[in-house]
């Protein structure tokens, strides 16, 4: 039983993979399209209206989080809140709870966005860089000590992958 809100938009309507996971609670507007082993959780909203919005391999949209137009690569995870308007986040990237990225954003390859970040228009972040702050900074993940394989196996892997087979109810 799915009651997804799914609206099609100047003839063209949302398309998700059959292995991919997107809540029943979430709403999906026009071009848009959810690749294999996704998840798309309750509350997130994905417009396609101006642009497509393309949601890649093994990525994930936490709750509340807002993509109006934009393509998230593969292994991406979207934490809760976030919101991105007209971006690109490149594969094995992570965006933090209620991290604000708004138009013309890039965000290269292995980054990480810091929860609360607020990126300005037409930023172009480095591959490998760690982004944080109002307004953000970015600097490079070798200078952190942050261990990126912890973050990205605890927050983008087959992990949370596994986490939205075990949600029959939500994803029915």
């Amino acid at each position: 039983m799915s009651d997804r809100r799914e609206y099609e938009f100047e003839g063209t309507s949302p398309t998700i993979d059959d292995d991919a996971h997107v809540s029943r609670e979430s709403t999906l507007v026009g071009d848009v399209r959810i690749e294999a082993d996704a998840s798309v959780w309750p509350g997130a909203v994905l417009r396609g209206d101006i642009a497509p919005v393309r949601i890649g391999r093994e990525s994930h949209i936490g709750d509340n989080a807002t993509i109006h137009a934009g393509v998230v690569g593969d292994q991406v995870m979207i934490a809760h809140g976030a919101v991105l308007n007209e971006v690109a986040i490149e594969d094995n990237s992570l965006v933090g709870f209620n991290a604000t990225i708004n138009t013309g954003v890039t965000i290269g390859e292995g980054s990480i966005v810091a929860a609360g970040t607020v990126l300005p228009e037409e930023y172009a972040v480095p591959a490998d860089s760690f982004v944080r702050g109002i307004p953000a900074r970015v600097t490079p993940l070798e200078e952190t000590e942050i261990n990126v394989e912890a973050v990205f196996t605890a927050y983008s892997s087959g992990d949370y992958t596994d986490l939205a087979t075990r949600h029959d109810e939500l994803f029915e």
